[in-house]
């Protein structure tokens, strides 16, 4: 069975925040995941996952643009100078709050210059914080329009190019099957660079139980390889969040 994750940006909204962290405990969770942790008080949070004993596998960044930007911008080669410095105030917030991996986001950009910027960037990042897990995750431009690192080959091809130990793929399963159609056939080519599993299901982004991917296939995969991070339920809930967790069972 492997080991599942809750992403509390997604999960348990019916509660404020800061309560969903005891609601993600009681439902029998180990780890949580929060996308953009960064208008919350670094130590708000270290409370509530030492309370409860819980982990932070990941958040994404860098942080937002309050000023209505695209998310994310590793990619965009006029950013530079400021993906290096919020990159920074990125890691100084995983560190404080023990997070397993830090997730980069290219953005919205085309062209090779914009596939040399993001290389640039994850060299330079992953020498920066050479003890912090990183990842990068293909997001399909449906979901996402014009984000740069939208399939697999390219997310290969960057972390091969890279070449730093800190640096591997985050493996979403929805946005797997939005790009290739084929769930088991990516994650075996994908395998043996990732670190990180999210999972929804096709075509609502629901909880991963009826619809398109076969979780159960998809979990025994995970298991018989021998995976052992952590897979995170990013998902919308079709109700509340503790009336659609029998997926796990």
């Amino acid at each position: 069975m492997p080991k599942f994750c809750a992403n509390l940006t997604w999960l348990f909204t019916e509660l404020p925040f800061l309560e969903r962290f005891a609601a993600a405990k009681e439902a029998g969770f180990d780890a949580v995941e929060v996308l953009s942790p960064y208008d919350v008080n670094a130590q708000d949070i270290v409370n509530e996952l030492t309370r409860h004993e819980l982990q932070m596998a990941l958040i994404n960044c860098p942080p937002p643009n309050y000023t209505g930007g695209d998310q994310g911008f590793a990619a965009v080669p006029a950013l530079q100078e400021r993906f290096q410095r919020d990159f920074k105030r990125a890691v100084r917030y995983a560190r404080t709050l023990g997070a397993r991996h830090l997730h980069v986001m290219s953005g919205a950009v085309e062209g090779p210059e914009a596939h040399q910027v993001l290389v640039e960037n994850l060299r330079w990042a992953a020498a920066e914080a050479p003890q912090q897990s990183l990842t990068i995750e293909p997001i399909n431009q449906e979901t996402m329009p014009g984000y740069f690192l939208h399939n697999f080959a390219t997310a290969r091809e960057i972390v091969e190019t890279v070449d730093a130990t800190n640096l591997r793929l985050q493996f979403d399963a929805f946005h797997a099957a939005k790009i290739t159609g084929d769930v088991l056939g990516t994650w075996a080519a994908m395998r043996d660079i990732t670190v990180h599993v999210q999972v929804a299901q096709m075509p609502d982004r629901s909880e991963p139980d009826q619809g398109k991917i076969d979780y159960p296939a998809f979990f025994a995969a995970l298991d018989d390889e021998g995976y052992d991070g952590w897979v995170s339920g990013e998902y919308q809930p079709r109700h509340a969040t503790l009336d659609g967790l029998s997926w796990i069972a």
